[in-house]
C-alpha cells in the first residue's frame, strides 16, 4: 500500500502549543515505559506554554500516577476521550446508559458461557468494577486500571458508567467485537487494542476529547502535534497540523496522518518532539 508523507515534516514547529501523545505502542517503549527523556522535554514545553496531554484507554488514575510529577496544569485525556481532566476538574465526560451496561453485562456472559475467554470491565470516573477475579484477567486489567475491585454482580454496579471494555485472550477482532456491535449497534464500538474492545456512547472518542481539551485551553489545530498508532486514535489525527502515526502505526492511522514517526520502540515521540522543540534529544 502506497502511503506517501511530506519529508521531512517542517520542524521547528512554528507556533506548537499542544501535544497529545497515545500511550501504548505510541510513547510508551517496548517494555511499557515512559521514556526517560521525555521528562526533560516536559520541563522545556512548561517553561515555553506547550501543553502535554496524554490520550489513552488507560484510566484517569492510572493516567495520574504515570504522570504524578508533571501533573499540574496537564490535562488527561482518559478511558478512550469519555473522561477529560484538567488540575481535578472535569472537562468533559459522558456517562452510558445503564439500561446498555445490563445488556453488554449480560452480552459478555454469554460470550463466556459459549467458551470464550473474555472478561470485562465497567468504568467509572473513580474506579473500575470486575467480576472476572482471576490472576492473569486481573494482571491485564491492572496495567490499565490502577484503581480496580472485583465484585460478585457487575449488574449492581451500572451507574455513573463512561466505558465498557472486554478484554479476549483471543484475537477480539474475531467474535467480541463484531458481537459487541450487535448488542450496542448505536454506540462507539472500537478495538483499541487487537485484544480490548471498547464501548462509548455515540460521538465520543478521542477526537471528541482532543476537541474540548482545545476550547479548553483556547488552542487551534494549527498549534497542535499528535501521536498516534491504533484505531483508536483515528479520530484524532485530522485535528492537528503535525498529526504523527507511528512506524509501528495501523494502515489506517498512518493513512489518516500528514507525517509518520520512528516507532515507539525506536523513542520516536522523543525523536520528533525534540526536532518540533528545536532542541537535543536528552541524555536517558
Amino acid at each position: 500500500m502506497d502511503m506517501p508523507k511530506p519529508t521531512p515534516f517542517p520542524a521547528p514547529a512554528d507556533d506548537l502549543r499542544l501535544v497529545i501523545s497515545d500511550m501504548d505502542g505510541t510513547l510508551l517503549d517496548g517494555e511499557g515505559n515512559i521514556p526517560a527523556q521525555l521528562w526533560p522535554l516536559l520541563e522545556i514545553m512548561k517553561d515555553r506554554d506547550v501543553a502535554f496531554v496524554p490520550a489513552s484507554g488507560r484510566q484517569c488514575a492510572t493516567l495520574s500516577t504515570m504522570f504524578h510529577s508533571h501533573l499540574d496544569g496537564m490535562p488527561i485525556i482518559s478511558e478512550n476521550g469519555t473522561y477529560v481532566v484538567r488540575d481535578g476538574a472535569d472537562v468533559s465526560s459522558s456517562i452510558i446508559d445503564p439500561d446498555l451496561a445490563h445488556e453488554v453485562i449480560e452480552g459478555v456472559r454469554r460470550l463466556v458461557e459459549d467458551g470464550h475467554d473474555v472478561g470485562l470491565v465497567v468504568a467509572t470516573k473513580s474506579i473500575a468494577y470486575l467480576e472476572r477475579g482471576d490472576d492473569l484477567f486481573v494482571s491485564h486489567v491492572a496495567t490499565y486500571y490502577h484503581s480496580h475491585t472485583v465484585v460478585d454482580d457487575l449488574t449492581e454496579h451500572t451507574g455513573d458508567v463512561i466505558k465498557l471494555s472486554i478484554y479476549d485472550f483471543g484475537e477480539a477482532s474475531e467474535v467480541t467485537h463484531p458481537t459487541m456491535q450487535r448488542i450496542a449497534p448505536d454506540h462507539q464500538v472500537i478495538l483499541a487494542t487487537p485484544n480490548w474492545v471498547d464501548i462509548m456512547n455515540p460521538g465520543v472518542n478521542k477526537g471528541s476529547a482532543v476537541k474540548a481539551v482545545q476550547a479548553d485551553l483556547g488552542v487551534t489545530p494549527d498549534q497542535t502535534a499528535i501521536f498516534g498508532d491504533f484505531l483508536n486514535d483515528l479520530e484524532m489525527m485530522p485535528l492537528a497540523k503535525w498529526s504523527f502515526a507511528m512506524a509501528n502505526a495501523h494502515p489506517d492511522i498512518i493513512e489518516a496522518s500528514n507525517y509518520v514517526a520512528p516507532s515507539n520502540k525506536e523513542n520516536g515521540v522523543i525523536t520528533v518532539l525534540a526536532e518540533l522543540l528545536d532542541v537535543e534529544v536528552p541524555d536517558a
